[in-house]
């Protein structure tokens, strides 16, 4: 067994193509697009009334000469009808139906896959195709994730039905070599009334007796082929960027969302326009939204897959329709190394997610998005559960949401201040570049940008990949004295100090000073110890210091730092929920049950339901949800911890001194829990029942903001109270 694997081993080395040497050496060239060693030319019949699929798939590959046998995946609901071998000399000649193979098939380690192990004859030649001929069922129906999260998609490993087929790389629909990156030309048969979306580009479709036939060639190697069919109506339009590259545009809507077509295209343009300034030449000739028949937001080449609701909601925001987009250059241009950890989903996540309000110039929702990546590391990961980005792989959870995309989109803004905006830039369109249509790593991103700003970055991937956790800083003491500055002016010297408790990190921390006549910003370089003090000349006096005003340095912060918000309560070990009213029939009971059914997220001890003020624990955060004709029921405990920024009342509310009237009206807001730090209590009110009806199943999507305020369950004003800042005032030093 063990020399088997050795030889499988030995085929696969020709066979993963670009970038194999490169894991052992970071120098290693990219290798050249004309050296595809892997081609499938697939011929697929999809029943949706009765879930199957027919399929004959040729594989051109090129295989070691002493090699044995190939080890191949492919679903264990799909039959092998035979495989035959030909190669150069017998292809094309008259008569030659090729030669036909013995085959193994083995349960693989994962419940739903299975090897086919393909024996090659001892005098093989190394270039060869195998002709695969099968069929059989793919109906694995959508499921709905048995959790409380809301935008969460939904899982299926691939199917076909009359709702819809999906067919991914996990769904094994054709033989595959693991590792593998294959160029593909796939005819697909449909029933007509269908249409067909895959990757690459479409050659042409037909229509003959009750059958509609496309074909799809993707000339760029990927790690998979996805194909997707449904009813649709289709639109499109033909869009140029600034460097004059033509890219075919297209939605594929259901009638009933046939009307939003051209939102999504204009938003498709702009996204398009702003990636291709800053990644260069978009990767494909064509992109298209298409609407699925199941939850879910996915990019794959040429095409981001979008489930109804989403479509629905106007899914075009940058976290949303740009995030897939960007995944166009990062993930399906240049591939994440399979084993070496995730390092695509954070750069996507900085591009899209962040920097795109950074380049509308919106710093207000730039700072919103710093800092929801910090809450989200803060909240969701506790140093004792806490890992190096360098080992994420794919995300199972929220803490694994945190460290994967939260964290590693920061560190690459941490890169961005560390080597400067050109170097940034320029590395990062380098990088995209060079490693086109290849698998690539961390260690790969370290060696572009090290050369691109002429910098030795091992430091700065070591601290901020290779390890876990997070600094904890903090200010110590600030002082100052008036000095003479230059040309005899009357000047203050400050002087600041700021602790490190956790690492030590290398880092450069930024500082507001506020003096007597303006507010300045600095940055003090802290080194590899304890404390660091830097000093400052300023032309008037210093009056108080505050730490990283502006959430630009990744650090962990205590819970009484952050603001209060709905996943402070998620998240807080020790919680309770007051249910604080009467009627067993109102919608707040749905959020009840569903806490008491599923556990929150994050959770890791019970949550204690209760029906009385009086029986809340002294520790904790709690959640209470009130409605009509109870809201005095809770006054007194929203007070003390809430202060005067809330006043709920029989008819309506008031946030922040504003007051909001009417039956369809409903608030969710959170406050530091009064003598219990770190701990928060939020609140669900709706003045009515039907206030809340349609909130209350996707409560826990607001979990970001302070208070979220509602009218007959649409969204329409968000806020935030900030948590503690961390501030010294300056003490000014006794003269002589």
């Amino acid at each position: 067994m063990y020399i088997r694997t050795q030889a499988f081993l030995f085929c696969l080395l020709t066979l993963v193509l670009p970038g194999a040497a490169e894991a052992q050496s970071v120098g290693a060239s990219p290798v050249d697009d004309d050296s595809a060693l892997l081609r499938h030319h697939l011929s697929v019949g999809l029943a949706p009334g009765t879930h199957e699929i027919t399929a004959t798939d040729q594989i051109e590959l090129e295989v070691e000469p002493t090699c044995s046998s190939l080890s191949f995946t492919l679903a264990p609901t799909l039959r092998i009808e035979s495989i035959k071998m030909e190669t150069p000399s017998t292809i094309g000649t008259e008569g030659t139906a090729g030669m036909a193979v013995s085959f193994t098939r083995m349960r693989s380690g994962e419940a739903a896959g299975q090897q086919v192990i393909v024996a090659l004859p001892t005098d093989h030649s190394r270039k060869m195709t195998l002709t695969w001929t099968y069929r059989g069922i793919i109906h694995d129906p959508p499921k709905e994730p048995r959790h409380l999260r809301f935008v969460t998609p939904s899982e299926t490993a691939g199917h076909i039905g009359e709702e819809g087929v999906y067919l991914s790389g996990e769904t094994q629909w054709y033989p595959d070599l693991p590792g593998s990156f294959g160029t593909y030309r796939v005819t697909a048969y449909v029933p007509q009334g269908w249409t067909v979306v895959a990757s690459g580009r479409k050659e042409g479709e037909v229509a003959t007796a009750g059958k509609v036939s496309s074909t799809w060639v993707a000339v760029d190697r990927s790690e998979a082929f996805t194909l997707v069919a449904n009813h649709f109506v289709t639109k499109s339009r033909v869009w140029q960027s600034g460097t004059g590259q033509r890219i075919d545009l297209q939605t594929y809507f259901f009638p009933d969302n046939a009307a939003l077509a051209d939102e999504y295209l204009d938003a498709t343009e702009q996204y398009l326009e702003a990636y291709v300034r800053i990644l260069g030449n978009y990767p494909f000739d064509a992109f298209a939204v298409v609407e699925n028949f199941f939850a879910s937001g996915l990019g794959m080449p040429s095409f981001t897959l979008l489930g109804s609701g989403s479509i629905k909601r106007r899914y075009v925001q940058p976290y949303a329709l740009g995030h897939e987009i960007v995944h166009s250059w990062i993930g399906n241009s240049v591939f994440n190394r399979d084993g070496f950890g995730n390092w695509v989903e954070g750069l996507t996540t900085y591009l899209a997610n962040y920097y795109w309000y950074e380049l509308g110039r919106d710093d207000r929702q730039a700072l919103e998005q710093r800092r929801m990546m910090l809450q989200g590391y803060n909240l969701y990961v506790s140093p004792e559960d806490d890992y190096a980005i360098s080992r994420f792989l794919r995300k199972h959870d929220e803490r694994d949401n945190a460290i994967g995309y939260q964290k590693s989109a920061f560190v690459f803004h941490l890169l961005r201040q560390e080597i400067g905006e050109e170097p940034f830039w320029r590395g990062l369109k380098t990088f995209v570049r060079e490693y086109r249509n290849q698998p690539a790593d961390w260690v790969a991103i370290e060696k572009v940008f090290s050369r691109e700003s002429d910098r030795n970055l091992r430091w700065f991937f070591e601290q901020w990949v290779e390890q876990s956790g997070a600094p904890v800083i903090s200010l110590g003491d600030a002082h100052a004295r008036p000095v003479t500055g230059d040309g005899g002016t009357e000047a203050w010297q400050l002087t600041v100090q700021i602790h490190q408790n956790e690492g030590p990190f290398r880092m450069t921390v930024p500082i507001r000073i506020t003096t007597k006549g303006s507010t300045e910003s600095r940055s003090i370089r802290l080194s590899l110890s304890q404390s660091s003090v830097a000093e400052f000349v300023l032309p008037d006096q210093p009056l108080r210091v505050e730490l990283d005003p502006d959430l630009m340095t990744f650090r962990r912060l205590a819970r009484h730092q952050l603001p209060p918000v709905l996943n402070g309560y998620v998240t807080d070990p020790h919680k309770a929920v007051l249910r604080a009213f009467s009627d067993a029939a109102s919608p707040l009971q749905q959020v009840v049950s569903r806490i008491a059914d599923h556990e929150l997220p994050g959770s890791k001890r019970a949550t204690s339901i209760v029906s009385e003020e009086s029986s809340l624990p002294q520790e904790g955060s709690v959640l209470v949800l009130t409605s009509a004709g109870q809201p005095q029921a809770v006054a007194k405990l929203v007070r003390d911890s809430c202060g005067d920024r809330v006043d709920l009342r029989e008819t309506g509310f008031q946030i922040d001194s504003q007051a909001y009237e009417g039956p369809k009206m409903a608030v969710l807001f959170s406050c530091p829990r009064a003598q219990v730090s770190g701990s928060v209590i939020t609140v669900l009110y709706g003045v009515t029942p039907g206030a809340v009806e349609k909130l209350s199943r996707f409560l826990f999507y607001y979990g970001w903001h302070s208070y979220v305020l509602f009218q007959d369950g649409a969204v329409t004003k968000r806020g935030l109270w900030h948590g503690t800042p961390d501030v010294k005032e300056v003490r000014v030093d006794a003269t002589s």
